[in-house]
């Protein structure tokens, strides 16, 4: 009874959203340590001198079909809670098979605990969608990445320094601490408010492009890790003891710094310094030696850039849930995406794996690099359309404010705004969120939203980004005007 007590207030202190964080963090970590390419699974290959890459391989195609399927039987929140229990109490089953010696199990089991993973991790979409409001979802979709690296990085550390089967049992430990937390997790439907699309797109454009173009763009960008995992990590293999912890840092230094940036700050040109990071990474790789110096900047360059890009389309697809009235199709089908990256990656790394091995992967990655710049604005201009309000999507405008205001001024005479609607144009303009524009002026966010509409339809336009173009041409007549 004492103990049940306990429990209750431990609880009764986490709030939903930091249950989900916990949740998924603890997950994911198990996830990177063990099944997806981890440290336990090397380690415990090693020891038996058993060749990991078949295993590899199976895991990865596995956890793919996982992530891709889960969305077409996993169809609501109950279900998803059962199916999350049931998942992680069979991975942990699965998991003490490798305290025996090696087999056709180790395989076998391999692939189920990779699939079943891969289920468990798009299930989690309901609760992301459910306990983190829209414009906050780049903050939880950074703080499941750093707070899962943290472990993961404890638990390889145990593994290297200690031993495999140490790294293994913390790794079920963890697990087991999952278990208590899904049981938690409360199953009621999400809030309608969460559910319902924004009022300056609904209907107004289809998600069906701009999602296959982020799944594409997905796809993509993650070669590159796949091509890290095969290429450039081996060829460090003889520096385990800096890579076995400083792996990970510069990805989550560049999380910590971009979930931190204000919404002013334009996250558009850092994705283009994040393409140019991973481009120099595999440059450096090539014509730099393999000392620990080389490692530092190489994967420091790659590591941060994947800090940028993964939180980039993490949080896109955190808010093209609300969009879909099954969150675990649109979540497990884009971080799929991201396994597929990783697995043409790798195989591709596997084929170039020999002699002049860094020439054929730095042409290669240059390449991947020279296709996400076509690709990149394409994907800003469909996202823009219906994400106005996506912290990477925000444009910074770098029109002088004297000329600004004037601008906004002959808009404001063009559609025949009100006082009101005159200082919500400024703060749209400003990159502002509904909420912080209903705060700023101490009306309620769905007056906000109402004031949008009604902006919108004076200016015969549909959401932010045209508004934007819309200032900026009168800028520009302005200029012509001048001359």
């Amino acid at each position: 009874m004492k103990n049940d007590r306990h429990n209750g207030i431990l609880y009764k202190n986490i709030d939903n959203r930091s249950l989900s964080i916990i949740v998924f963090s603890l997950i994911f970590a198990w996830i990177l340590s063990f099944p997806f390419e981890g440290q336990i699974l090397y380690s415990l290959t090693e020891m038996f001198q058993i060749e990991p890459h078949r295993m590899v391989f199976g895991a990865i195609i596995s956890h793919f079909a996982g992530l891709f399927l889960c969305g077409f039987f996993v169809k609501n929140i109950q279900a998803a809670k059962k199916t999350m229990f049931l998942s992680i109490l069979l991975c942990i089953l699965g998991s003490f098979v490798y305290f025996s010696k090696p087999g056709a199990p180790w395989q076998l089991t391999l692939i189920l605990i990779s699939f079943i993973a891969g289920i468990c991790v798009a299930a989690w979409g309901f609760f992301l969608k459910k306990f983190t409001p829209k414009n906050e979802r780049i903050k939880t979709t950074a703080d499941v990445l750093i707070y899962s690296n943290i472990i993961m990085i404890v638990l390889d550390m145990a593994t290297v320094y200690i031993s495999a089967y140490v790294g293994l049992s913390l790794s079920i430990a963890i697990l087991a601490l999952v278990l208590l937390f899904v049981a938690k997790l409360p199953t009621v439907e999400a809030n309608t408010e969460h559910q319902e699309l924004p009022n300056d797109t609904k209907n107004a454009v289809s998600i069906t492009k701009p999602l296959l173009l982020l799944y594409l763009f997905i796809v993509i960008i993650t070669i590159n890790s796949g091509l890290m995992y095969q290429v450039m990590n081996p060829a460090f293999s003889h520096l385990e003891w800096l890579t076995s912890w400083y792996w990970a840092i510069p990805y989550i230094v560049a999380l910590y710094i971009m979930r931190n940036l204000s919404r002013e700050r334009n996250r558009t040109y850092i994705l283009y310094i994040g393409i140019t990071m991973i481009g120099f990474s595999f440059i450096t790789f090539a014509i730099l030696d393999k000392s620990w110096q080389s490692y530092l900047v190489v994967d420091t360059l790659m590591l941060g850039a994947c800090g940028i890009y993964d939180l980039f389309w993490w949080s896109i697809l955190g808010e093209m849930l609300d969009f879909d009235e099954n969150p675990a199709k649109v979540f497990g089908i884009g971080l799929s995406a991201n396994v597929l990256g990783v697995l043409l990656g790798g195989v591709i790394g596997n084929v170039i794996n020999g002699a002049g091995r860094d020439i054929s992967t730095m042409l290669l990655a240059l390449g991947v690099v020279c296709v996400t710049f076509t690709i990149l604005p394409l994907l800003h201009k469909y996202l823009s359309e219906i994400l106005s309000d996506h912290a990477y999507l925000t444009m910074v405008l770098s029109t002088p404010q004297e000329k600004r205001e004037m601008a906004v001024k002959n808009l404001i005479e063009l559609g025949g705004l009100t006082e009101r609607e005159e200082e919500i144009v400024e703060l749209l303009l400003a990159g502002k969120t509904y909420k912080t524009i209903g705060s700023e002026l101490y009306i309620s966010e769905n007056t906000v939203k109402t004031h949008v509409k009604k902006i919108y339809s004076k200016l015969n336009i549909r959401n932010r980004t045209e508004l934007i173009n819309l200032m900026l041409e009168q800028h520009s007549a302005m200029r012509k005007e001048s001359k």
